[in-house]
C-alpha cells in the first residue's frame, strides 16, 4: 500500500478511471455523512470484494476522523482533507486539518456525552492509528484491517 497516495499521481485528486482518492470537506457537522458516502462509493469501486463489516467499520472510522477534525481541528469556515488508500489487507483514512495539536485521550465518563472518538479508533483499529504533523496541520490516520468476506 501507498503511505501517501497522492505520490501516485502528483496534482491529482485520484486515480485515472475510478473514485478519487482524496476529498476535500468543509468544517460543518454535514461533513461526517459526505465521508461515510465517499468511502463506500471509494471501496465499491477499488475493493469490490470487500465484506460489509470492512466498507461500515471503515465509514464508521472516517466519520470519527472527520467529526473530531470538525469539533476540535478547524475554525468556522475552514477546510479540512480526508486521503484514502486501500489494498487486500487494509484500508487507510487519514484527515488532514489545520491545527497542530495532537488529540488526546480523556478519561472515560458517563457524565460526558462526546470524547469517545479516540476510544472507538483503540477498539476498531487497535495499534494501528496515530498522528503526524504536516506543513498546515496535521493528519491523523487509522488503518483498518481487512476481514475474509467468507
Amino acid at each position: 500500500m501507498v503511505d501517501n497516495p497522492s505520490e501516485l499521481l502528483p496534482g491529482c485528486a485520484g486515480p485515472l478511471g475510478g473514485p478519487p482518492f482524496t476529498l476535500v470537506l468543509i468544517s460543518e457537522p454535514q461533513s461526517a455523512r459526505s465521508a461515510r458516502l465517499f468511502v463506500r462509493q471509494y471501496l465499491a469501486y477499488h475493493l469490490p470484494g470487500a465484506c460489509e463489516e470492512h466498507v461500515e467499520t471503515v465509514a464508521l472510522v472516517a466519520c470519527e476522523l472527520v467529526t473530531n477534525a470538525i469539533r476540535y481541528g478547524t475554525e468556522p469556515g475552514d477546510s479540512l482533507r480526508m486521503v484514502l488508500g486501500a489494498d487486500g489487507d487494509r484500508t487507510r483514512v487519514e484527515v488532514h486539518d489545520p491545527v497542530r495539536r495532537h488529540p488526546r485521550r480523556r478519561p472515560a465518563s458517563d457524565e460526558r456525552e462526546r470524547g469517545r472518538g479516540l476510544l472507538l479508533l483503540d477498539a476498531l483499529c487497535p495499534e494501528s492509528w496515530g498522528v503526524s504533523d504536516i506543513p498546515f496541520g496535521k493528519a491523523v490516520w487509522a488503518e483498518v484491517a481487512a476481514k475474509p468476506s467468507w
